[in-house]
Order: C-alpha cells, then sequence, then structure tokens
C-alpha cells in the first residue's frame, strides 16, 4: 500500500479538522461514491494539503479535477507510467496558487484534449498545448489584464493575461491531460527588477521548463529568461527561483503581487538554472515601445564596441513584458544602440543614467532618425509646406504683388536663358532713389529691371514700399524679400542656392544692409556706387560681395567709404583666409553713373553658388534682427541689435568661439558633420555636451518654421546655455 493510500485511508477513517465541516465532508463523500477508493485518496491528499482560502470551496471544482486527473491517468500513455508522488501533487490539485477558484478544468480539457491526439511522451503533448493552445483561443499576453493571477476562466474570457495567467491556463491544459505541471518564477529579477513566471512540466525523467505562450520549435528547455535566471540567487525569497507545490514543503512559492502571502507551498529551484560556483554579470537590458502608452516593438538591435557588434532582439506585444534584448555589461558612455524596425533604422544613445543590470525604455517615435528616413521626412514636410502655401503665392507672383504686414512690394520681371535641372536662378535688383518723389523713385524701379541681364535666371526688380532716403533697409524689406524668394522657390522651382542680390544707388545702400544681415539667403551680392550708413562687413564670412563705385562718386564719401570696406574684407580675408571671398573696383575718372561697367558683376555673382551649411559662421544682429542665422538660431528675446556669435565646426566638434546672448540653438544636418557619430561642443574653453543628437521630425518642422528653405532644413537641434550677460 503507499504512503498517499495510507494516509487516505486514515483521513476517511477519522474525519480530521483538514474536511473543514461539511464543504469537504461533502467532497470526500462523492469523491468515494464517483470514484471510488481512487477518488477517496485523492480527496484526502488535496484536504490535507488544502490552503486556509479554500475552507468553502465550491465542491463541484475539486470533484471536477478529481474525475479528469483520474480519466487522464487511464488515458494518456505518460501519465499511466506517473508515480503517485508526482501524479498527486502535480496534476491533480484543481489550483495552482492563490487565483480565484473556478470550474475551469473541464472547459480547459476540452480545448486541450484534441491538440494532444498523437502526442506519444508528456514533452510532444506539452509543445503542442504551447504552440495550439494560444493560437486556438486568441489568448496573448497583456499589462491590460484584469489581475496578474487570473483563473483560466478569466483568461480564456479576456484572451489577456500575465505571463502568470498565461502560465496557470497551461499548467491547468498539462494537468487534464495527465502532465505533471507546475509554475516557476522570479519574484524580482536580480539588478533589474520584474518578475517573470512560467511552467515546468515532468517528462517521466524530470523537471522541464517552458514560458508559457512562448512556444519554441527548437523543444523544452529553450527560452528568453535563461541568460537571466542564470544570475538569480539561491535562496532569495525575491531573487531566486521558485516553483509552486500543493503538497506542503515547509517553505512557500513568493506571489510578486501580494509578497506577504505565504500561504502557497513552494520549492527553490534555483540551481536549475543558476551556473554552478558562478555569479553572471548583469546586462544591459533594452525595451523598444512605439511611443509612450504604446506597444512594444520587436527590433533587431546592436551596439558597436571596442571592434565588437553584439546583436539582440526586442520583442513585441503579446510576448511578455520581462522579455527584453540583452547585451553586455558594457561601461562606456555615450554608447550608441541601433534597431531596426520593418526595414527602418534609428539610433539612441545611451548614457550615465543607463546603468546595466536595468532594464532602458526605448520609445521608437523618440528616436533619432536615420539618415534616409530624414531625408525623406524633409522632403515630405517640405512638399507639404510648399503645397500648402502654392496657391495663394501663385496668384501674388502671377500680380507682381507681394503685400505682408501692411506693406507692399510691386515686382517688375524678366526671364534670361534656360533654366538648369536645379531650377532658374533669382536676381533681386535694388533700385535708386530715395527722400524723393513717387514719381522720381518709379522711375528709377523702371530703369532697374534694364539695367542688367543675366545669361539665365529670373531677374525681379522690386518697387521699394516706401519713398523714404532709407528705401530697403528698413525692417519691413527682410521679412518682404524672404517672402518673394520663399515664393519664387515655391512657385517658379527657383534653385535656392542660386540667389543673388544686387542694388544701385539707394539700392546699393540696400545691398550694404542687406548683404551681411541676410548672407544665408543669397549666393553672392553686389552694392553699386551706394552707402553702408552704420552696417559692417563682418556678416559677410560666406557670402561673396562685391563693390563697385566710381572714383568721383564723392556725395556722402561714397567713394571713400567703398575703399574703407574693401580693406575691412582684405583684412578679414587675412584674418580668415577661407571666408570673406570680395571684389572690389573703383572705375577710375567716373562718378555715380558707371556707364553701365558695373553689370560684370553680373557674371562673377553667377560663378558662386550659396553653401548653405558654411564650417564657420559669423552673426552680427543687424537694424532688423532674426531669429536664425545659417545653422545658429536665438529665442526672439535674445535677438538685440548689435549681438554677436562666432561658431565654427571641425569634424565632429563644434565650437561657440565667443558669444554676447545666454544661450544658442545649433540647427544641424548630415551636411555639416555625422549625426550618425557622436557630438561634441565646446563653449567658452569648456566642454558643455557630448553625444549623439537625434534626428528628429520636430526638428525638422522647427527648421522649415524659422526658416522655409529646401536646403537649409536641419534635421536634429540642440539647445546650449551658456555664461548669463
Amino acid at each position: 500500500m503507499t504512503i498517499a493510500r495510507t494516509i487516505a485511508l486514515v483521513l476517511l477513517t477519522l474525519a480530521p479538522a483538514a474536511w473543514a465541516g461539511g464543504t469537504w465532508d461533502q467532497i470526500r463523500q462523492q469523491a468515494s461514491e464517483r470514484f471510488g477508493e481512487a477518488g477517496a485518496e485523492a480527496a484526502a491528499f488535496l484536504a490535507e494539503h488544502r490552503p486556509e482560502r479554500d475552507a468553502q470551496i465550491d465542491p463541484e471544482i475539486v470533484l471536477v479535477a478529481i474525475e479528469l486527473s483520474l480519466r487522464a491517468r487511464e488515458t494518456y500513455p505518460w501519465a499511466k507510467e506517473l508515480d503517485d508522488e508526482l501524479f498527486f501533487n502535480d496534476v491533480l490539485p484543481y489550483a495552482v496558487l492563490d487565483e480565484e477558484r473556478a470550474r475551469s478544468r473541464r472547459r480547459v480539457h476540452e480545448l486541450a484534449a484534441p491538440i494532444v491526439e498523437g502526442s506519444a511522451t508528456a514533452a510532444e503533448a506539452v509543445q503542442a498545448l504551447n504552440r495550439e493552445l494560444f493560437r486556438s483561443t486568441g489568448v496573448r499576453y497583456s499589462t491590460e489584464r484584469r489581475r496578474a493571477n487570473q483563473n483560466s476562466n478569466e483568461t480564456l474570457d479576456l484572451a489577456l493575461a500575465s505571463c502568470t495567467g498565461l502560465s496557470i491556463l497551461l499548467i491547468e491544459a498539462c494537468r487534464s491531460v495527465g502532465v505533471p505541471a507546475r509554475i516557476a518564477g522570479v519574484a524580482s529579477w536580480p539588478g533589474s527588477g520584474g518578475n517573470h513566471a512560467w511552467i515546468e512540466i515532468h517528462d517521466g525523467e524530470r523537471w522541464r521548463f517552458t514560458g508559457a505562450a512562448e512556444y519554441n520549435a527548437g523543444g523544452l528547455d529553450r527560452a528568453w529568461f535563461v541568460g537571466r535566471a542564470r544570475s538569480t540567487v539561491p535562496g532569495h525569497r525575491l531573487h531566486g527561483v521558485w516553483a509552486s507545490s500543493w503538497r506542503q514543503t515547509g517553505d512557500h512559492y513568493p506571489l510578486a503581487w501580494n509578497i506577504q502571502d505565504t500561504g502557497v507551498p513552494g520549492v527553490d529551484v534555483t540551481g536549475t538554472y543558476a551556473r554552478a560556483g558562478t555569479s553572471a554579470e548583469p546586462v544591459l537590458g533594452v525595451r523598444l515601445w512605439a511611443s509612450r502608452g504604446g506597444p512594444r516593438l520587436a527590433a533587431d538591435a546592436s551596439i558597436k564596441h571596442d571592434g565588437k557588434t553584439h546583436t539582440s532582439r526586442t520583442f513585441a506585444d503579446p510576448d511578455d513584458i520581462n522579455r527584453v534584448a540583452e547585451f553586455p555589461a558594457i561601461d562606456a558612455r555615450p554608447l550608441k544602440i541601433v534597431l531596426r524596425v520593418d526595414g527602418v533604422e534609428r539610433s539612441a544613445t545611451l548614457g550615465e543614467r543607463h546603468a546595466a543590470g536595468r532594464v532602458i525604455e526605448l520609445y521608437w517615435d523618440e528616436l533619432g532618425l536615420s539618415r534616409d528616413e530624414a531625408e525623406e521626412s524633409s522632403r515630405r514636410l517640405w512638399r507639404e509646406h510648399a503645397e500648402a502655401i502654392a496657391e495663394e503665392r501663385r496668384s501674388e507672383l502671377e500680380a507682381g504683388v507681394i503685400e505682408l504686414g501692411g506693406h507692399e512690394l510691386r515686382l517688375l520681371e524678366r526671364r534670361f536663358g534656360d533654366a538648369p535641372d536645379a531650377g532658374p536662378s533669382l536676381w533681386i535688383s535694388m533700385h535708386g532713389g530715395g527722400g524723393t518723389t513717387v514719381e522720381v523713385n518709379d522711375r528709377q524701379w523702371r530703369n532697374q529691371i534694364r539695367l542688367y541681364e543675366p545669361e539665365e535666371g529670373i531677374y525681379i526688380a522690386p518697387r521699394a514700399p516706401s519713398d523714404t532716403w532709407n528705401l530697403w533697409h528698413r525692417p519691413e524689406i527682410d521679412a518682404l524679400f524672404g517672402r518673394l524668394i520663399e515664393s519664387a522657390i515655391v512657385v517658379w522651382g527657383v534653385d535656392p542656392d542660386r540667389v543673388y542680390l544686387m542694388g544701385y544707388s539707394a539700392g546699393g545702400d540696400g545691398a550694404y544692409q542687406l548683404a551681411p544681415r541676410l548672407a544665408d539667403r543669397f549666393a553672392a551680392a553686389s552694392m553699386m556706387a551706394g552707402h553702408p550708413n552704420d552696417a559692417t562687413p563682418h556678416g559677410l564670412r560666406n557670402l561673396p560681395f562685391a563693390i563697385f563705385m566710381g572714383e568721383n562718386d564723392g556725395a556722402f564719401n561714397r567713394n571713400s567709404v567703398a575703399k574703407e570696406w574693401g580693406e575691412k574684407l582684405a583684412d578679414l580675408r587675412e584674418a580668415d583666409p577661407e571666408g570673406y571671398p570680395h571684389m572690389v573696383k573703383i572705375y577710375p575718372d567716373l562718378g555715380h553713373w558707371m556707364e553701365r561697367r558695373d553689370a560684370e558683376g553680373v557674371p562673377w555673382m553667377a560663378g558662386h553658388t550659396r553653401n548653405p551649411w558654411p564650417s564657420r559662421v559669423f552673426w552680427r544682429q543687424g537694424n532688423t534682427t532674426h531669429q536664425r542665422f545659417y545653422w545658429l538660431a536665438v529665442d526672439p528675446e535674445h535677438a538685440a541689435r548689435g549681438r554677436k556669435i562666432t561658431a565654427s565646426v571641425e569634424g565632429q566638434t563644434i565650437t561657440i568661439e565667443s558669444a554676447d546672448v545666454p544661450q544658442v540653438e545649433l540647427l544641424l544636418s548630415d551636411e555639416l558633420l555625422d549625426l550618425d557619430r557622436p557630438v561634441k561642443v565646446i563653449a567658452n574653453g569648456r566642454e558643455v555636451f557630448e553625444g549623439q543628437i537625434a534626428r528628429t521630425k520636430e526638428a525638422i518642422a522647427r527648421s522649415i518654421e524659422l526658416r522655409p528653405d529646401p536646403r537649409m532644413i536641419a534635421t536634429a537641434t540642440l539647445k546650449i546655455e551658456l555664461a548669463k550677460q
């Protein structure tokens, strides 16, 4: 006679307190009546080890478990050979942990029995169940389940469950077809936190494991958590691996959702998973989400370090939330990780806060775009912007009038030559006059449209909005010219890198003023017979600038000032040999009218193309201030007249050489440096930033907002705090 049978007979004879009055007495009687001595033995075992919470259990829950367990022992070859200890403890029980007791065994058995038909061994049966049960029922992992420890009915009804809920369902399916099964898990992963549960089954020889709803075609004992389980701590309540038991063991299974509850017997099985005699190093875990609050994404992930490429993979819903990409515990920071989802590649830079042993949460919509993706986003956002304004701007150009802020810019237009593939060039030619009558200024305007003839391009003579002495350097001019250039790009397909500025007399005054403060708009500029007033040439670092003056044009000292500017440009060029390209022509014996010899400025300008991403920038705010200049930007409150910033790029290092603003924003592009590599920023002689700067759609949108120019679209931005002034 077996020990279990002896215990059962004693219990039946003495009717001890374990029967909890009428409920368990009813169970004992019905089990004996329905299933004979075997039923009585089963009821006795369940009663002896039942938890206190089951004192008043629904008898039918227990009786169905007994019925199906006894039937399975007669039906399935792997169950027929089970010894009593495995059968009673790991097939018979009607519950796994502390889940709410429910009449679920028969329902689960009806799902499981057809799946295991044809299976020859317990291992084959479990693999079939893990492969088909969740697929056929639609049950999947989710953090949106009602509770962590759902019973099988709850899980089947909701079709969502935690790793524990999935395990409970699979264990009940295994038990219903006579496979000994129990839950195993970790209440808290060492170093990283988070719990996980899976199942163990006995194949007649030993305990094996598999993740519920994580079928592995390679067989049992293959799971994503194996590497992590090696770092678990034997005997530790939170950091060890524990398996459940129905029989009292003198210890308990730690319930992660109710860690104070000691009512579920448990067995420490850490030794099965941990590496003998060693402790595993912490790993760098990475979990990828579509967005904050969104689902998880599966991605191929890689990290390059010390000449080696480490690869792993993140996991999507419905995989268990603890299933993460794992990398060696690399200490180097910053550390770049590349993730690829559906052929799209993005990257993130891990900083000091991303410590090994913790799970790093990354969000796909916040990651840096790849270079190709950023270029595509730039094209798309520019196209959307252009389409939104095209109709209005076309009407303006066809009418030959631009209106903005209560000011009107009328246009005369001539076209020359055949446009190249990149689009026609644009020539903005400012007339003279100023401080005189409307009639005189109108005459100067009409004369200007006939004054110069480029070999190719759209030649525009705008009519100044006012008749004041400062025709072309009033505040409204900058905005009007910006709108003209933008409209010409959108409507006429003008090449943004071949826009030219020139002006004669009062128009020359405008060239002196506008060219330095709008230098990033033009490919080249020419001043004819004008006066700079209070302008300075420092902003012309990246703009080829020509000066044409008659030697005898002494009004307002134009001739001497032109020479002085030529000397200043030469000095600037000598100090900065890669900057300040210029040409100065002082025509002997000529006065204010230069007999059209200044027309040589047209082919000289045409020989230059704008570089929208120069390696060095000098920005001095003029009488009209701006938020952006090349790849530098400032907040509106810091855009004050006379303020200066000098910045340069060499390799991957950006140096703010000087600045009298408290903050500067860097608008960056792969045309300036490699955004796939870390960038260093030095300001005031010290390093203020080092790391990778992500390409983002937000940066692209902001760039277009600051400067609607398809060749100046920044794909990444970085604000740098400087010493407060």
